[in-house]
């Protein structure tokens, strides 16, 4: 495994800075996620980490050693790619031994990685199959498997589930997940812009916003206390629920945030909001009211099971206490 450091880390194209100083510190043996909008530069970052990019100024450091000229194949890093990338003439074991052969690994010792990693991943019956017969989700599968079989320091991810469906995607982040648990000498980056990936399977999350480090925690110290508006609204799905003015002042900031799950329809009218629900979204274990209470966009209510309200009725709310959010002009929470 490797400690990884970044130190004022720098990427420009031309005269476009994509990434604009970088500071972070991924310990070894963690699972760390990237997150942020497109754009915003998580993908570039995880390439400067590989190297297959070059850094314009800062330091790389792979366990207090500078890699910034180091080539990927010699930073002990194995990369696991969203397209797949898979040789579509060679069978599974082929695929994922292709590395160890050009590394000149015994016949004897390719056999032993390949059917290991294979078992891990719970595809050993389909080492003799060439890709085309395979579905997504079982290639995504040999693309990790040949990454395993490298024996790598550091596992690099680059949205590696956006191809597949929405049950293959929850199976294969299971997997994921059991992988770190059952290589938890490796270290691991992630990239996803994908909310539940990142709240799943990360220790720890850095949020990027423009080429810059936004904010990392863990998932719960993001989602809990979030240190700005953006990272309040980036984290947690639904997002949370801003609201400005009057709705504001009242709570003595700019402005006011809220989770969906913290906000209570009450039925004797003792709320501090009124508002009339002019859509609701059954998702079965949950409902989502989206209620109109006059404040720059619909608000949000999870109620836990089923709601037999009707659209257009009206509703009182209240937050649950001790679960608001209060911002400053500068988008920064209040004390």
């Amino acid at each position: 495994m490797a400690n990884i450091e970044l130190k004022a880390v720098r990427k420009s194209y031309g005269a476009v800075e994509v990434i604009k100083g970088i500071d972070l510190d991924i310990k070894k043996g963690e699972f760390m996620v990237f997150v942020g909008p497109s754009g915003c530069g998580k993908s570039t970052l995880l390439r400067l980490i590989s190297g297959l990019e070059q850094i314009t100024s800062g330091d790389m450091m792979f366990d207090g050693e500078r890699v910034n000229n180091v080539i990927p194949s010699k930073r002990g890093i194995a990369m696991v790619f969203q397209s797949y990338a898979l040789y579509p003439h060679m069978t599974v074991f082929d695929n994922m031994a292709f590395g160890m052969q050009l590394a000149k690994a015994t016949k004897a010792e390719q056999d032993e990685r390949v059917r290991k990693a294979a078992d891990l991943l719970q595809i050993d019956h389909l080492l003799d199959r060439l890709p085309k017969q395979l579905s997504g989700g079982q290639r995504q599968r040999v693309a990790i498997g040949r990454a395993i079989v490298r024996d790598p320091r550091v596992f690099l991810f680059d949205e590696p589930l956006s191809n597949l469906d929405a049950a293959l995607r929850v199976q294969t982040r299971l997997e994921i997940a059991k992988l770190h648990h059952d290589m938890q000498d490796v270290t691991m980056v992630y990239v996803t812009h994908d909310q539940v990936e990142a709240m799943t399977l990360a220790d720890r999350i850095c949020v990027l916003r423009d080429g810059m480090v936004e904010q990392v925690g863990t998932p719960a110290e993001l989602y809990d206390s979030p240190n700005s508006t953006f990272v309040a609204g980036f984290i947690g799905s639904p997002k949370m629920n801003f609201m400005t003015g009057a709705f504001a002042d009242a709570f003595d900031c700019t402005t006011l945030g809220i989770r969906s799950e913290h906000i209570e329809v009450v039925e004797d009218g003792s709320g501090i909001w009124t508002g009339k629900v002019i859509h609701t979204e059954d998702l079965g274990s949950d409902h989502f009211l989206f209620i109109e209470i006059g404040s720059d966009e619909p608000i949000i209510v999870r109620q836990s099971g089923k709601w037999f309200g009707k659209l257009g009725a009206e509703v009182s709310l209240k937050p649950v206490d001790g679960n608001v959010h209060r911002f400053g002009q500068d988008d920064k929470p209040l004390g």
